[in-house]
């Protein structure tokens, strides 16, 4: 058995009846003359959940929520919990999907059953399909959820053995309805062993949430809102000299998220937008100018924000706050089930008006961000989640959600870039075309989440937003486009 980390139950924590806590993607497939079908999935997961820790175990919360859960088998494991099909009305087109998406990302998961989802879509223009697949945060994060990904893909329309046997794995595989429960390792923890660790942990609470302080403190000055406190630096170079710790540090700047539509209350809407560019074109202009791949996303992302903000009268003098979610995992083993993540914080230059400045300063920024990141790779996030006792946390977070999002909101915006295979994969047969991933807004994150993953030579964007906080997301992909375009004719000129 294993138990979630604070930064795990912090992704449960935030749920609430507006906010969803759960990553997905949305692939678009030729079905290959109908492989792709409900009873060739369900095949397929059974067969191969086993390489998934987070296909396979369900939570198990420890009595009166006085610590966090546990991960365990499912003993009643039934695929009908999981696997969905749908059918869309003609003439079945892009939006018309995305508001079937939308509607799906936009329920909670059930926490009775392992923390997952898969909906086969058919009905798409042109005798497409598509497979929207949805795990919980607290479950994967963006390396996992690869690993997830991997497990269900083959490199060719015919290979549909399982990577790696059965007897390898290290979590009960899961089992059709009716099949008995075997042995193993993951049969739930005892509820005795339980309640003797949350009095452990509880006793042990003050000593850990002083140690996570200072930790924290260390990192003063690069944590989103705590370093435009009052001498948050001459804090940090303090606790970094009482523990020790002699790592230099890059300075970063003050970071200040303005005020935007983004920013306040999300509803329990969601709507979705997706679309590609070209992979070659981005690399085109990141080789011309000389900077990365992702500093063109986030030049792309800044330049279509700042488009769509100017469309509104709502462009801030100040530079939007932007977080990026970075993997710290060490040591190159699979992690099984879990977070091990961080985030670097940058600002988004849009109030800076001529697009090839724009880049500039987004490649600066960014290279800022890299190197402080690297100075100290940021633990500040699991820090801040260990201050309080899991019961204090497990009430208190949507409140303080939504009041910061009120008050003093940390960022505008979180900005993913999931790098993928540059070769086509294939899901039951059928070709994988269009790879979108999607992921979580919450009130202290704001409104909008832009995801992109680099798939065969495309770039797909995943947009996920709160309709009262962002109304057109269609227009935000348009921009995306045009953000492309505007930097491609710079470029030849």
């Amino acid at each position: 058995m294993r138990q979630l980390t604070a930064l795990d139950a912090q992704f449960l924590n935030v749920e609430s009846a507006t906010t969803t806590a759960h990553v997905a993607g949305l692939a678009i497939l030729d079905p290959a003359d109908g492989a792709v079908t409900r009873d060739a999935l369900a095949e397929l997961l059974l067969e191969r959940a086993h390489l998934s820790p987070a296909l396979s175990l369900r939570l198990v919360p420890v009595p009166f929520g006085l610590d966090h859960p546990y991960w365990a088998a499912d003993p009643g494991f039934d695929i009908g919990n999981h696997l969905f099909e749908t059918v869309l009305p003609e003439p079945g087109g892009q939006r018309l999907l995305a508001g079937e998406v939308a509607r799906i990302h936009a329920r909670r998961l059930d926490r009775a059953h392992p923390l997952w989802e898969m909906h086969l879509i058919r009905g798409l223009a042109g005798g497409l399909v598509a497979v929207y697949t949805k795990v919980h945060h607290a479950a994967i994060d963006g390396v996992t959820g690869a690993e997830t990904l991997a497990a269900l893909l083959d490199l060719a329309p015919g290979d549909r053995r399982a990577r790696t046997s059965r007897a390898d794995a290290t979590v009960v595989p899961l089992r059709a309805p009716g099949e008995k429960h075997g042995t193993g390792t993951d049969e739930g923890p005892d509820l005795v062993r339980m309640l003797a660790g949350a009095a452990v942990r509880s006793a042990t609470q003050p000593a850990r949430a002083l140690r996570s302080v200072v930790r924290a403190a260390a990192d003063l000055d690069a944590i989103p809102l705590a370093s435009t406190l009052p001498g948050a630096g001459l804090i940090a170079r303090t606790a970094r000299l009482v523990t020790g710790d002699r790592q230099e540090r890059s300075e970063v700047p003050r970071l200040t998220a303005p005020c935007t539509p983004f920013n306040g209350p999300v509803s329990a809407e969601r709507r979705v937008s997706f679309g590609s560019v070209p992979l070659k074109d981005v690399k085109s202009v990141a080789k011309a100018n000389g900077i990365s791949v992702n500093d063109v996303v986030m030049t792309l992302c800044a330049s279509a924000l700042r488009a769509w903000l100017v469309e509104r009268d709502a462009l801030p003098g100040e530079p939007l706050v932007a977080a990026v979610p970075v993997a710290v995992r060490t040591g190159g083993a699979r992690q099984g089930v879990g977070n091990q993540i961080s985030a670097m914080v940058a600002p988004l230059p849009t109030n800076v008006a001529g697009a090839r400045e724009r880049l500039r300063e987004t490649g600066a920024a960014m290279r800022a961000a890299k190197r402080r990141f690297a100075d100290a790779p940021a633990s500040w996030l699991e820090d801040l989640c260990s201050l309080l006792p899991a019961p204090i946390t497990t009430l208190a977070t949507p409140a303080l959600f939504r009041l910061a999002s009120v008050a003093f909101p940390p960022v505008n915006i979180i900005i993913s870039n999931v790098p993928g295979p540059q070769f086509p994969l294939y899901l039951c047969g059928g070709r994988v075309l269009s790879y979108y991933p999607l992921s979580v807004v919450t009130d202290v994150s704001g409104g909008l989440n832009i995801t992109c993953f680099s798939y065969d030579g495309m770039l797909d964007f995943g947009l996920v937003a709160c309709p009262e906080r962002a109304d057109d997301v269609w227009g935000l992909l348009g921009h995306l486009r045009a953000a492309l375009d505007e930097l491609l004719d710079l470029d030849r000129a």
